[in-house]
């Protein structure tokens, strides 16, 4: 019997070529390449620039396997559990990346822009093959560290800013259209709008597309502007002020199925003859029950679209990056 030896593989860039590149130390390469907040700006360009230049991947594997931590996985990290939308979103990335003999570890940011930046060194570090964000920091330039690791990052939900990555998000400013003109086409001229957190760039959109209509028209609106309800107690907290107004709203549009929540349960106890209409951002299921009109999009498509695009990147890291929109609809059931 003949045996034939292997083509010997090419030796994997190391840590100490990326340092010597960048011209920094060891200590100073690895601190960058870890999304340290202390390396300064100039620095951490120079890295990341020997980095990508020498195609150099951190390799925490050996570490891994023997804590039976390393698997083919990708990450997602959303920004609340107890938000029913991102169960769904998970379930959906899931569904698609499965097909590809890969399984998802879902991790929560709380909202918190240093505790995601955490879990995302944590991800990487756990050699998560990609990562999948709906991120809850103003700015994603820290991500270049886990690009320059060979590691795609998707941005979902929430648009990437200052950063060339693949993303796909709901088109919440046409939404924001849709809720308005269906009001201002159902009479009404007094509509509050309740919002979570005002620098959610979701939040903004949706906003802003109202304000494409409502200011048109002439409604007075801005004054019943309500933000930062980011969980049914601040979302009844809201209603309860604006009921309280000397003119109440005839209509509370609820920036997501959190608030809507929140909205339905402080307005229980009200004839719906005497309160406001309601309409809703995206569409729980307790909502077709209730018959409420909301504006909604395909979280299906959201979550399997991200998933396609972190696979196709991991095919191709050449590829052009793509920002996905993906249309919202008015479901029509009573305000």
């Amino acid at each position: 019997m003949t045996t034939t030896d292997a083509a010997p593989q090419p030796a994997r860039p190391t840590l100490a070529q990326v340092a010597a590149r960048a011209g920094v130390s060891l200590k100073t390469a690895s601190r960058a390449l870890g999304g340290e907040s202390y390396v300064s700006e100039k620095t951490l360009s120079a890295v990341l620039e020997a980095a990508r230049e020498l195609d150099y991947q951190r390799n925490s594997a050996a570490s891994l396997l023997a804590s039976g931590r390393l698997a083919d996985s990708i990450g997602l990290i959303t920004g609340d559990f107890t938000n029913p939308f991102y169960s769904a979103l998970a379930q959906a990335i899931e569904d698609e990346i499965r097909t590809h003999g890969m399984h998802l570890s879902v991790t929560n940011s709380r909202e918190s822009a240093e505790h995601e930046r955490r879990v995302a060194l944590d991800l990487a570090d756990r050699q998560t093959k990609a990562v999948i964000t709906v991120s809850a920091m103003p700015e994603h330039h820290d991500y270049a560290a886990l690009q320059a690791r060979g590691i795609p990052v998707v941005f979902v939900d929430r648009p990437a800013d200052d950063l060339a990555a693949d993303s796909v998000v709901f088109d919440n400013r046409d939404g924001g259209r849709l809720a308005a003109q269906h009001l201002i086409d159902a009479g009404h001229t007094h509509i509050a709008f309740i919002g979570d957190y005002a620098w959610l760039p979701t939040f903004r959109e949706r906003m802003a597309g109202m304000g494409d209509v409502l200011d048109a028209s002439g409604s007075d609106w801005r004054g019943l502007l309500r933000t930062d309800a980011h969980d049914v107690a601040s979302s009844r907290a809201r209603v309860r002020e604006l009921l309280s107004l000397e003119h109440p709203p005839t209509a509370i549009v609820a920036g997501n199925n959190r608030i809507l929540l929140g909205v339905m349960e402080e307005l229980s106890g009200t004839p719906a003859s005497d309160g406001p209409a309601v309409l809703g951002f995206d569409d729980p299921e307790w909502a077709q029950v209730l018959g409420i009109t909301v504006v909604t999009g395909d979280v299906e498509a959201l979550g399997r679209q991200a998933a396609r695009l972190a696979v196709a990147r991991l095919g191709d890291r050449t590829r052009e990056f793509e920002n996905v929109t993906i249309p919202m609809r008015l479901v029509e059931r009573g305000a």
